[in-house]
């Protein structure tokens, strides 16, 4: 079994991406060895001040322990218009250019507001492309996330649950073919 590591990608306590995260982990479980990620465990404090190119243990650490996948889906809010600015920050201290050559990724944008964090999304799948990811086609946007998703129950929508569920079973297919 592959191994996928889902990034929660905000350091926002009880964040609705740490929530489809957790569902998420929980629905691919028997699918692949999934681990769970969020932001708010990354060490900004070691990194305060513009630290970048310093061999900080504390980030090695914890970026080491994140890059061990065969693949990563990155749940993504939106806030003001964009993603958080802690997730640039996770992707600066990254290894450069290694960290996300030829690695399968696939994205869930979440956001209170009409579009679901599309343009989030976007804006991050040119960062990891322009990092050589490899950029799964199916992408999922839960707009409304505060009353169109349900941490127990998933999407309340039976046709954007059975488009989640598309994308993540095709993710899991995608890694695998790609780690082959």
């Amino acid at each position: 079994m592959n191994t996928i590591h889902i990034l929660s990608s905000t350091d926002r306590p009880g964040s609705n991406a740490l929530k489809v995260s957790g569902y998420v982990k929980e629905f691919m479980d028997d699918k692949a060895n999934v681990e769970l990620f969020s932001l708010k465990d990354f060490p900004y404090a070691d990194v305060v001040g513009g630290k970048y190119g310093e061999d900080i243990e504390s980030v090695k650490t914890f970026n080491k322990a994140f890059l061990d996948a065969d693949g990563f889906l990155f749940v993504v809010p939106e806030y003001n218009g964009g993603f958080p600015g802690v997730l640039k920050l996770f992707i600066d201290y990254l290894p450069f250019p290694e960290a996300m050559d030829n690695m399968p990724v696939s994205f869930i944008g979440e956001a209170a507001g009409s579009f679901g964090a599309l343009r989030p999304v976007e804006h991050l799948q040119q960062i990891l492309s322009y990092r050589k990811a490899l950029i799964f086609s199916e992408r999922m946007f839960i707009k409304g996330v505060d009353k169109n998703f349900d941490r127990a129950e998933g999407l309340k929508s039976d046709m954007l649950q059975g488009l989640l569920e598309d994308q993540l079973n095709g993710f899991v297919e995608f890694v695998e073919k790609v780690s082959a």
